[in-house]
């Protein structure tokens, strides 16, 4: 077999560090869940009628990720680029179909993440029915501390909080998730062939907010982790 050149160098593979391992985790692929938690669903004017309605999804490219610790530059284009602190699951195996009842069996670990967003951009496309992607799929926005393993555990519970510059935004528990884990890594193994790397960004509570340059965002999760974005001057 002839050796395959490129015309520039390939991107380098994507990872995240693994608590107690010196091997890193390559990352597949970058799901997000929409108004996960009622609270912040009325915060966006979206209620949520979990009776009548299914879970929704968005994706960003993994070019997006950035390690928990990082300095990012205020992103272009927009005046109001808004946190949101979510538990991230990590999936380890391959699953297509997956009944409920064997979703934790696809769970490699877990992490501590934030979706960063132009909500500018975001709100501007969902009132005009256009995709959100200049909103969502930001440059350094999808940040994720390292990784906890817990194979086949299923978290249903645990503070969730967030801070800018010390002061407290967010504060929530994973039992407020309207779909739990079993229920989003189910669902969404019927639209994708699930595989490991695979990221589920699970949803923010209420108190999303806007940061600008010089803020210091943390954010921690019980029994998972905690992390850390600095927001530096723009481009």
């Amino acid at each position: 077999m002839s050796q395959v050149t490129y015309l520039w160098n390939p991107p380098a593979v994507l990872s995240l560090p693994v608590r107690g391992n010196s091997e890193r985790l390559p990352i597949n692929r970058l799901f997000f869940v929409g108004r996960n938690y009622h609270a912040h669903a009325v915060e966006m004017g979206k209620p949520v009628d979990k009776a009548a309605e299914r879970p929704f999804y968005f994706t960003k490219a993994p070019q997006t990720l950035v390690q928990s610790g990082a300095t990012v530059e205020y992103p272009p284009e927009t005046g109001n680029y808004h946190y949101e602190m979510e538990l991230v699951v990590v999936i380890g195996a391959p699953g297509f179909r997956v009944a409920e009842a064997d979703a934790h069996k696809l769970i490699y670990g877990y992490a501590c993440g934030l979706d960063m967003t132009r909500r500018d951009l975001q709100l501007a496309a969902r009132d005009k029915g256009r995709p959100w992607d200049l909103g969502k799929d930001v440059e350094q926005s999808s940040v994720v501390s390292e990784v906890v393993p817990m194979p086949a555990v299923v978290l249903d519970q645990g503070e969730l909080a967030l801070t800018v510059n010390g002061e407290p935004r967010q504060k929530s528990d994973l039992k407020m998730l309207i779909w739990d884990i079993r229920e989003l890594i189910s669902d969404l193994s019927k639209f994708y062939h699930l595989q490991p790397g695979d990221l589920i960004f699970t949803g923010t509570p209420e108190g999303v907010g806007a940061v600008v340059a010089g803020d210091r965002i943390d954010g921690k999760i019980a029994g998972v982790g905690e992390i850390v974005l600095h927001i530096a001057a723009p481009q």
